[in-house]
């Protein structure tokens, strides 16, 4: 695993835990603020997996 999807992996927990915790408390904006956060974290992950791929590629070439 790279940094990239390392991040992105953490921001998506914590947007889960961000949207978790508003839901609890009737918070719509802690919601938001998780749900984005999630978004955010899922593309920097993907970004990290295609860095990754095509590293790999690269070394098996």
């Amino acid at each position: 695993m790279n940094k990239d999807q390392v991040k992105g992996t953490a921001k998506d927990i914590a947007g889960k835990i961000q949207e978790g915790a508003g839901k609890v408390v009737g918070s719509k904006k802690q919601q938001a603020k998780g749900i984005s956060k999630q978004v955010s974290g899922k593309a920097e992950k993907s970004f990290g997996d295609a860095k990754k791929a095509m590293k790999d590629t690269n070394n098996h070439s």
